[in-house]
């Protein structure tokens, strides 16, 4: 049995299938917005996100707070996400150097969109791994 496809070469979705609104442009393999949304949702990524929705903090501050990040995955998640326009990344001239980081207004927007799913993810995430339950919840 072969799939059905479109006159553009893409398969053809089952019947009463629905595109969710706003998305259609998203779920092709070629859609720029697939590299950005592994940029986002990448585990260091996005918790390096949510913590600098704190506020702004140094390298050694991010470490400690995203706890288990390499430095090797912290550079990079932090290079990826200033290079979209996520993070900003402030180069004090003092000794010893100083650098800080902080949300762009690009990057506070989005993790207003994340937090909800985040805290969704605390919440349910010991009943999905089919953990105890944790006392007082």
């Amino acid at each position: 049995m072969t799939a059905e496809v479109t006159a553009g070469g893409r398969p053809r979705a089952p019947q009463g299938w629905r595109m969710p609104l706003s998305t259609d442009s998203v779920l092709p393999k070629e859609c720029p917005s697939r590299i950005v949304l592994d940029h986002i949702t990448s585990k260091w990524g996005l918790l390096v996100l949510v913590a600098l929705e704190g506020g702004t903090l140094r390298w050694s501050e991010l470490r400690r707070i995203v706890e288990g990040v390499s430095e090797k995955m912290l550079a990079q998640s932090l290079q990826t996400l200033e290079r979209d326009g996520f993070v900003l990344r402030v180069a004090q001239p003092s000794i010893p150097p100083r650098v800080d980081y902080s949300l762009t207004e690009r990057g506070h927007e989005v993790v207003r969109l994340l937090l909800p799913l985040m805290e969704w993810i605390g919440a349910n995430a010991g009943e999905i791994l089919g953990l105890p339950p944790e006392p007082g919840r």
